[in-house]
Formats: C-alpha cells, structure tokens, sequence
C-alpha cells in the first residue's frame, strides 16, 4: 500500500508537470495598422519613394515626432533580409516569399515588396 501510495505521488507530480510546461505556448501578437508605439526594437531603416519607414521582426512603421505608426509595407520597398518564419510560394511560377500578408520577390541585393 505505501509503494502504491508513493507511484501515485510521482504520477501526480509528473502530470502536474507537464500541464505545466503545456501551458507555455508562446502566441505572437502583431499590433495593426495605425497602432502607435514608442519604440521599436532593432529597426532597419527603408527609404522609399522619399518616405523613412522602419522594419522590425516583419512589421512595418512610420515614424511620427517621437513615435512610430504600424503601417502597410511600402510596394516596390526593398529589404535586405526576410524575417524569421517566411513561406516560400509558387505562384504562377515565379517563386514568392511570405511574411504576415505580405509578398516579397527575390532579386539582386535583397527582397522587394510585390502586390499579389
């Protein structure tokens, strides 16, 4: 009776240890457009057309006094580099790479922002 006692502590304990670390599933959040913010982590700074925009972990900015405002990607901007967690995607047989809605095409020197 005691060995059984003690099996049943060690499963509890194990159970309410992995319910646990099941509980930590990281959810990430992206602010939409026209969400103004103070600061922006690391930004990489695209100039377009003549307009400054910010590229942070595939979110797009615009900056506004002090602040910045979460906006649409510019079309035809150019990154250097994709963000963690891009698709790449067949459509019409040209090879596209995906990032939350938005459509990049290779090409020499980075990845330019394309309309689908």
């Amino acid at each position: 009776m005691k060995n059984f006692k003690i099996i049943l502590l060690v499963m509890v304990f194990f159970g309410a240890l992995v319910s646990a670390n099941a509980q930590r599933k990281v959810v990430k959040v992206y602010p939409q457009h026209g969400t103004v913010v103070t600061t922006v982590h690391k930004p990489k700074v695209v100039i377009h057309n003549g307009t400054r925009f910010h590229f942070a972990k595939g979110v797009w900015y615009r900056a506004q006094g002090k602040k910045y405002v979460v906006c649409a990607a510019p079309i035809g901007g150019v990154v250097k580099h994709l963000p963690r967690g891009y698709k790449v995607v067949r459509v019409n047989g040209r090879k596209l790479y995906k990032y939350k809605g938005i459509w990049y095409q290779k090409r020499r020197g980075g990845y330019i922002i394309v309309n689908i």
